[in-house]
């Protein structure tokens, strides 16, 4: 069982998507909370690599409403819970110029938080409105097919 928190909807215009990745977080109790109640912003959100480990960077979660002294910083940067193999592989790929690890996604799967985090490649404005042009070409298309069939 899946359930969504939050998409990274700004990702997919800004970055050309070339690898995904599961990976786990590591939160507080409170974090955990206030994430299930879906007080969490993840639109500018990137991944660094520092010995060998990996962590995000810019999350915002809000303070648990009923936390106390057990709330800690909303934009800590957090640890994420990859195999070494997969690290070591993302560190290599992202040193080649214009690419960049960034987060798609954070959900529940089955009772953990995961996150979804790709390798990708930056879009030039030039790409941003070619990917524009074809979806609105498509979706013309789309409505010609429709009103063809329903004749």
């Amino acid at each position: 069982m899946i359930k969504l928190i939050a998409k990274n909807k700004k990702a997919f215009y800004n970055y050309f998507v070339l690898e995904k990745i599961e990976t786990g977080i590591e939160l507080f109790g409170t974090e955990v909370k206030s994430v299930r109640v879906g007080k969490i912003n993840i639109k500018d959100a990137w991944c660094s690599f520092k010995n060998e480990e990996i962590f995000v960077n810019n999350i915002h979660i809000s303070h648990y409403e009923k936390g106390n002294i057990f709330n800690c910083d909303p934009v800590r940067t957090r640890k994420l819970l990859v195999h070494k193999r997969e690290i070591l592989k993302l560190q290599g790929q992202s040193k080649q110029k214009g690419l960049s690890v960034v987060v798609l996604s954070i959900y529940i799967k089955n009772k953990w938080i995961k996150l979804e985090i790709a390798l990708c490649k930056g879009k030039k404005l030039y790409d941003k409105r070619m990917v524009k042009a074809k979806k609105d070409s498509d979706m013309k298309i789309q409505r010609a097919l429709k009103e063809m069939i329903s004749k």
